[in-house]
């Protein structure tokens, strides 16, 4: 490539957009003296978990069954077990919103049940990441076009863009709730927008300037 005159920029997009993905963790945990008794009532508190999540299954996008744990329980000097505990998880990830809060409201309802979320995010693979790379190199161009005519010359050639590590926000935060007595909980569960950043440099070839 020939030399000559070079502009280096830098372009930018920034966004707020609507989230496309709620994802939250539901925890069923059971506590008894014994540990078979424990184990089936953890059992059936898994089990009635995962009826409230097949009537949503058409919301559901993933469900995923996380850490299963159960313990011995000791007295203070550790040398007796007094009981056994037990919990099993599942992260699910929702993208119809409007069950969203009958949802998490119902699974909340159930005996020694805890809930966690919700988080919002994008999809991995959400258009709206390519739109926002596309804008930052339009700003990039946009930004060599003026820097040009300021010095009375034009845009030729580009001569390199890169990519940078400067990229996408992260998801919202949730809450954490678990079931209340007298009633189910209530949650704010307004989506939380997501910032979508990208950013380039570019150097870009342009005429001889015009020095008067």
């Amino acid at each position: 490539m020939t030399d000559g005159p070079v502009v280096a920029v830098r372009g930018e997009a920034y966004r707020e957009v609507a989230p496309e993905l709620a994802r939250f963790r539901v925890t069923a945990t059971a506590r008894e003296r014994n540990r078979e008794a424990a184990l089936t009532r953890l059992a059936e508190r898994a089990a009635a978990v995962r009826v409230l999540l097949d009537e949503h299954d058409r919301a559901i996008d993933r469900r995923e069954t996380g850490e299963l744990w159960v313990r011995p329980e000791t007295n203070r000097s550790g040398e007796r077990v007094v009981g056994h505990h037990g919990s099993v998880s599942t992260t699910v990830t929702v993208s119809d919103f409007t069950v969203l809060a009958e949802l998490m409201l119902r699974l909340a309802d159930q005996e020694q049940v805890e809930i966690a979320g919700p988080w919002w995010s994008l999809r991995p693979d959400s258009p709206l990441y390519r739109e926002a790379r596309h804008a930052a190199i339009a700003d990039a161009l946009r930004r060599a076009r003026e820097y040009a005519e300021a010095l009375g010359a034009r845009v030729t050639a580009l001569r390199e863009l890169s990519d940078t590590d400067e990229g996408f926000g992260p998801a919202g935060g949730g809450a954490m709730f678990a079931r209340a007595a007298g009633g189910p909980p209530e949650l704010d569960l307004d989506p939380q927008p997501q910032p979508v950043h990208a950013v380039v440099r570019a150097r870009f070839s342009i005429s001889e300037p015009v020095v008067s």
